[in-house]
C-alpha cells in the first residue's frame, strides 16, 4: 500500500510540475502575442515577425501543431502578414490556423469564427468579392449563433460585411448592416463607446460616396467628439476620424477646414505611431493635394519629397507604392511648367515598373500615358504619338474599350491630332472616344448618386470641347457634335431623375430598379479591373439586361430616355418654316478664360447641323452685370435699342441683338417657328425680348419655344390629364400665425439663421418678406376666370398658405392639379464659392439657404409663416417652417400638372451647372413633372406682375389662345400699352 502511493505521489509529483512548466510556456507565448499585436499597431512589422516566429516555435518545440495555442500563433502571424502587405503569406498562415482549429474545436466555435472573418477581410482586400462574402456570411452565422445576435463581434461581422457590400456596389445591402451593427452597440456598448464611433464613421463614408454630403458630415462630427472622450485626442483613432473629415471638406471644396484637420490627424499620427507607418505617409500625401488642388505648388512640392523620402526610406523604391507617389511628384513639377523634371520623374517610375511588372500591365500604360500627356506640353508630338498608341494597345489587352484609361487615351490622340492639324485622324479618334464614352456615361450613370454623376460629368465636360474645334474646322463633324448634345445636355434630368420619380409611383419598378442598380455598382466594379481579373461580367450584364426589359414593359418612358436620338431625327419633326437651334459654350484654347458661345442650327433640306459662331461670353456678361445701381436702368438698355442721337458715340455698346442674333440672320430666311436650348449666361436672356428695331422685337418676327433640351421635339413631357383642378396661392401672410394651439411647444430653427434684406425696395417681390396686397387681388381676379371658364379652383391665402398644404399636392398618389399658381416672394442665392461673401461671412453665421454647397437648397418660395424661419426665430413644433426649397419641391409628384405659374421674383434663377443647365426651381419642377414653367428673371414690381398674369390667363382661358401664345401675347400687350421692358420681359415660359 505504501509502495503504490509512494508511485502516486511520484506521479502527482511529476504531473504538478509538467503542468508548471506548461503554464509557464503558455503564460511566455500569451505575452508574446501580446508584443506582437503591439509592434503592429505600430507599424514596426520586422520586429513583430521575429515575435511571433518565436512564439510559434515556443509551442512548436513544447506541443507539437495539432493544438489551439499554435493556431492562435498561426494566426497572428497571418494578422502581421496581412498588415506589412505580404498577403500571399497571411492567406496561408490564415487557412492553416483556421484548418486546426476546425479539426480540435469544431466551427461553432469563436475562434474559428474569427479566423474565418479575418479571411474575408484579406479576399476583400484582393478583390475576391465572392469569397469574402461568403466567408464573411459564414462568420456571422456563427456568432450569432455561439454568440448571440447582440455581442459586439457580432456586431463586427456585420460591420465587415457592409464594408464589402459597399466596394461592390451594394449600397442598399450595406446601409443596414451598418445600421444594424450600430443598434447592436448602441444597446451593448452604449454612444460614448469607440465601436459606435466606428459605426457612425462607416456611415459617414457610405453617406459620403452616395453623394449625403450633410450627413455624412454629421456623423463624422459624431464620431469626432466620440473618439475624442473614449481615446482622448491623441488617438490613431481620432486621427482616423479627423482625416476623413478632411477628405469630405477637400471634396466639399472648404480646403481651409480640409487642412486643418490633415495636419492635425498628422501630428497625433507622428506621435503615436511614428514617421514609419503608412497612415502618416498617407496624410502627408493627402495635405499635398489640398495645397496641389489650389495651385500653392511649393509647399505641396515639399510634402511630395517628404512623403517619398520616407517611402523609400521604409520600403525601397523597387514597388509599386513608390511609383505612384513619385508620378504624383512628377505631375507637379508639369503643372508649374518644369517639364523636364517632370519627363525625369516619370521615365524613372516607368523603369522600376518594367522591371518589376509584367510588360502589359496596366501600370505600365499608366506611366507611357504620364510621358505622352508631358510630351503633348512639351511639343514633342512624335513621342507622344508612340506613347499614346503603346499605352492605348496595353489598355485595350488588360481591361478593354469599356474603361476610362482607354478612353483617355483615345482623347490624348484626338488632342494630339488636332494640335497637328490632322483633322481627318482626330476625327477618327473624336468618334470612337466619343461612341465609347456615351456607352460608359449610360453603363455609370446607372449606379451614381446625382452628385457622384455631376462630378464624373464635369471630368470629362472639357474633353467635348475638341468636338467643336473639330467642327468648326470640318462642316462634316456638325451631325456627330449634335447627337452628343442630344445626349448630354439635360441628361440627368431627362432620364435619371425621371426614373427616380417613375419608381415612386410604382412600387413593383421601384424594387427592380434598386436591383438594377446594385448589378450595375457591380459590374462597374468589374469593368474597372483587367480583363483577367473581371469575374461575372457575363452573369451580370444578361441581370442587367433582364431587369431593363423588366423595367422597359413597366415603363414606357424609361425605354424612351434610354434611347440615344439622331440628329436626323429631330430633323424629321421640323417644318420647313421651323429650325431648331441649341446653345453651347466652347473654348479656342486650353483654359476657360476664352469662353464662347456657339450654336448648331438645324432645319429641313440640311445635309448636316450647321456650326454658328456666336460671341465671346465676356461681351454678354458685360450687359448683364451692368455697375447700375437701379437695376431698372440697366435691364431696360438690354431690351431697347441703343440710343440714335446726332452725336456718335466713341465706343458705341453693342445690342444683345448684334451680340447674340446677328449671326443667325442669313439662315433664318422664311423661318416662323424656332425651337431652342440655351446654355450659360443665355438662361438669363428673355429672347423675345430683343429689340431688332424700333417698334419691333424677335417675338414679333419668331415664334420661339423654350426647351431644355431639343430632344423634347422627338421625347416630349407626357402629362396625365387626369382633371381640370387649379389650385391658386397668393395673399399669404408671412408673419407667424399668433394664434398658437394650446400646448402647441415652439422650437428654434435648426438651420436658419438671420438675414437682412433692408436694402430692397419692399414693393418688389423679394428683400424683407412683406405682405403683398397685389398678390390676393390677382389670384381673387384668377379664380372668377377659372370657374367661368369650368376650372374647380382652391384658394389658399393668408395661413392656409403654408408650405404643408403645398407638399400635400400630389401626395399618397393623387393627381396633383392641372394648374398651380403661386404668387409670392421667391429667393435665390449664389454659390459662396462664387461670391465675395464666402470669404467674410462664415457658414456658422448665416442661413443654410444662402450657404447651403446645395444650389437646390438657394432657391425657394416663401409660404406662410415663413418669415420666422428665415430670421432664425421660434417655429411650431411639428408644422413645416415655411421656407419651400428647390430641393424639396423636386421630391414631389406633379406629374398630372400642366401649367406652374411663379408670381414671384427671381424663380428662374439659380446656378449654371454645364449641360444640366439651371439648378433651381426650374429644374425642381421639372423633376416632380411639371410640362410648362412661367417664371421670373428678375424682381418685377408687384402691379406690373399681377397686371401680366391675369392678361396671361383671359388670353389662355377666354380667348382660346395656346400656353405660349397666350404668354408671347401678354408680354406685347404690356410692351404695346407702353410698359418698360424691366416690367414686362422679366417673366420666361420654359417647357
Amino acid at each position: 500500500m505504501k509502495i503504490r502511493l509512494f508511485i502516486f505521489l511520484i506521479f502527482i509529483s511529476f504531473s504538478l510540475n509538467a503542468q508548471k512548466v506548461d503554464s509557464l510556456i503558455i503564460e511566455q507565448v500569451d505575452s508574446l502575442i501580446k508584443l506582437n499585436r503591439l509592434l503592429v499597431s505600430k507599424a514596426k512589422f520586422d520586429d513583430a515577425i521575429i515575435v511571433i516566429e518565436k512564439a510559434q516555435k515556443l509551442v512548436l518545440s513544447t506541443h507539437g501543431k495539432k493544438n489551439t495555442w499554435y493556431a492562435t500563433c498561426l494566426f497572428f502571424h497571418g494578422r502581421t502578414m496581412y498588415f506589412n502587405g505580404h498577403l500571399n503569406e497571411a492567406e496561408q498562415l490564415y487557412l492553416e490556423a483556421k484548418s486546426i482549429r476546425e479539426l480540435i474545436l469544431g466551427k461553432n466555435n469563436p475562434e474559428y469564427a474569427w479566423t474565418v472573418n479575418n479571411l474575408a477581410g484579406l479576399y476583400w482586400q484582393t478583390g475576391r468579392y465572392k469569397r469574402s462574402e461568403n466567408y464573411y456570411l459564414e462568420a456571422c452565422s456563427i456568432r450569432e449563433k455561439v454568440l448571440g445576435s447582440e455581442h459586439p463581434d457580432y456586431a463586427w461581422t456585420l460591420h465587415n460585411l457592409a464594408i464589402l457590400y459597399v466596394d461592390m456596389g451594394y449600397y442598399e445591402k450595406a446601409e443596414p448592416l451598418y445600421l444594424k451593427a450600430k443598434e447592436i452597440r448602441e444597446k451593448v456598448l452604449g454612444k460614448s463607446h469607440p465601436d459606435y464611433g466606428y459605426s457612425l464613421n462607416h456611415l459617414a463614408n457610405l453617406y459620403k460616396r452616395i453623394g449625403d454630403l450633410e450627413k455624412a458630415e454629421m456623423m463624422y462630427l459624431q464620431a469626432k467628439e466620440i473618439f475624442a472622450g473614449s481615446k482622448g485626442m491623441n488617438h490613431p483613432d481620432y486621427a482616423w476620424c479627423i482625416s476623413n473629415l478632411s477628405n469630405l471638406y477637400q471634396q466639399m471644396g472648404n480646403f481651409k477646414r480640409a487642412e486643418i484637420l490633415i495636419r492635425e490627424a498628422n501630428q497625433i499620427r507622428e506621435k503615436t505611431l511614428g514617421e514609419n507607418h503608412p497612415d502618416y505617409i498617407s496624410g502627408l500625401e493627402s495635405l499635398g493635394t489640398i495645397y496641389l488642388d489650389q495651385g500653392i505648388f511649393d509647399t505641396a512640392e515639399v510634402l511630395f519629397l517628404k512623403a517619398i523620402e520616407i517611402r523609400v526610406k521604409v520600403y525601397g523604391k523597387e514597388n509599386l507604392d513608390f511609383t505612384v507617389y513619385n508620378n504624383n511628384l512628377g505631375l507637379l513639377y508639369q503643372q508649374v511648367g518644369n517639364f523636364r523634371k517632370a519627363e525625369t520623374i516619370y521615365l524613372e517610375s516607368k523603369i522600376i515598373l518594367e522591371k518589376i511588372l509584367e510588360k502589359e500591365h496596366p501600370s505600365n500604360g499608366e506611366a507611357l500615358a504620364y510621358l505622352a500627356n508631358l510630351y503633348v506640353e512639351m511639343g514633342d508630338y512624335v513621342k507622344a504619338e508612340l506613347y499614346y498608341l503603346q499605352a492605348k494597345e496595353i489598355f485595350l489587352k488588360s481591361f478593354g474599350k469599356n474603361h476610362m484609361d482607354y478612353l483617355n487615351a483615345t482623347f490624348g490622340l484626338t488632342d494630339l491630332f488636332l494640335k497637328t492639324g490632322k483633322f481627318n485622324e482626330a476625327k477618327k479618334y473624336a468618334q470612337e472616344f466619343g461612341l465609347l464614352q456615351r456607352e460608359m456615361f449610360i453603363k455609370t450613370s446607372n449606379y451614381l448618386s446625382e452628385q457622384e454623376l455631376n462630378l464624373y460629368i464635369n471630368e470629362f465636360n472639357q474633353k467635348l470641347n475638341l468636338n467643336y474645334l473639330i467642327a468648326e474646322n470640318d462642316p462634316d463633324f456638325g451631325g456627330f457634335c449634335y447627337d452628343n448634345i442630344l445626349f448630354y445636355k439635360g441628361y440627368m434630368l431627362q432620364s435619371i431623375n425621371e426614373i427616380k420619380r417613375l419608381t415612386k409611383v410604382d412600387s413593383n419598378l421601384k424594387e427592380s430598379f434598386l436591383q438594377y442598380k446594385s448589378f450595375q455598382r457591380r459590374l462597374g466594379i468589374e469593368y474597372s479591373k483587367p480583363i483577367k481579373e473581371q469575374k461575372d461580367v457575363d452573369e451580370l450584364e444578361e441581370r442587367c439586361n433582364s431587369l431593363e426589359k423588366l423595367m422597359a414593359k413597366s415603363a414606357r418612358k424609361y425605354r424612351e430616355l434610354k434611347k440615344q436620338l439622331k440628329w436626323q431625327e429631330i430633323q424629321e419633326k421640323l417644318k420647313d418654316n421651323e429650325v431648331a437651334i441649341e446653345f453651347f459654350q466652347y473654348y479656342r484654347n486650353d483654359t476657360v478664360e476664352t469662353t464662347n458661345y456657339a450654336a448648331m442650327l438645324l432645319r429641313s433640306g440640311l445635309k448636316q447641323p450647321k456650326f454658328i459662331p456666336i460671341f465671346e461670353e465676356k461681351s454678354l456678361d458685360s450687359l448683364l452685370h451692368s455697375k447700375s445701381e437701379r437695376k431698372a436702368d440697366y435691364v431696360n438698355s438690354l431690351y431697347t435699342l441703343a440710343d440714335r442721337g446726332a452725336v456718335a458715340l466713341e465706343n458705341p455698346k453693342k445690342s444683345l441683338y448684334a451680340i447674340l442674333w446677328k449671326p443667325f440672320e442669313k439662315e433664318l430666311a422664311g423661318v416662323k417657328t424656332i425651337y431652342f436650348s440655351p446654355s450659360g449666361l443665355l438662361h438669363r436672356i428673355n429672347l423675345d425680348a430683343i429689340p431688332i428695331s424700333e417698334t419691333e422685337t424677335l417675338a414679333d418676327k419668331y415664334q420661339l419655344i423654350e426647351l431644355n433640351s431639343t430632344r423634347q421635339l422627338v421625347v416630349p413631357t407626357q402629362i396625365k390629364n387626369g382633371n381640370n383642378d387649379a389650385i391658386l396661392y397668393g395673399g399669404i401672410q408671412f408673419e407667424q400665425d399668433s394664434i398658437i394651439p394650446n400646448n402647441e411647444p415652439l422650437v428654434a430653427s435648426r438651420s436658419r439663421g438671420l438675414l437682412s434684406f433692408n436694402y430692397v425696395d419692399s414693393t418688389l417681390r423679394g428683400g424683407t418678406w412683406n405682405y403683398l396686397a397685389g398678390t390676393e387681388r390677382e389670384v381673387n381676379t384668377i379664380e372668377k376666370m377659372m370657374l367661368t371658364s369650368g376650372i374647380q379652383t382652391k384658394l389658399k391665402k393668408g395661413y392656409d398658405a403654408s408650405e404643408d398644404s403645398f407638399k400635400n399636392i400630389g401626395a399618397n398618389n393623387n393627381p396633383s392639379p392641372r394648374i398651380l399658381h403661386i404668387a409670392t416672394h421667391g429667393y435665390f442665392f449664389v454659390d459662396p464659392k462664387e461670391g465675395h461673401q464666402s470669404s467674410v461671412i462664415s457658414r456658422q453665421e448665416e442661413s443654410v439657404f444662402k450657404m447651403s454647397e446645395h444650389p437646390m437648397l438657394r432657391s425657394g418660395l416663401i409660404m406662410a409663416g415663413g418669415n420666422a424661419a428665415w430670421q432664425g426665430k421660434q417655429t411650431l413644433e411639428g408644422r413645416e417652417d415655411g421656407i419651400l426649397t428647390a430641393y424639396e419641391i423636386s421630391q414631389m409628384n406633379l406629374f398630372n400638372t400642366e401649367l406652374i405659374v411663379l408670381s414671384a421674383c427671381e424663380t428662374g434663377l439659380g446656378d449654371i451647372q454645364g449641360n444640366e443647365g439651371v439648378y433651381g426651381l426650374q429644374r425642381a419642377f421639372k423633376i416632380a413633372g411639371v410640362k410648362y414653367l412661367i417664371m421670373s428673371l428678375w424682381q418685377v414690381p408687384d402691379k406690373q406682375t399681377s397686371l401680366l398674369m391675369t392678361t396671361f390667363y383671359k388670353k389662355w382661358l377666354e380667348d382660346k389662345m395656346t400656353i405660349p401664345d397666350a404668354f408671347h401675347a401678354a408680354q406685347k400687350q404690356l410692351r404695346d400699352n407702353g410698359l418698360d421692358p424691366y416690367n414686362w420681359a422679366g417673366f420666361v415660359l420654359v417647357e
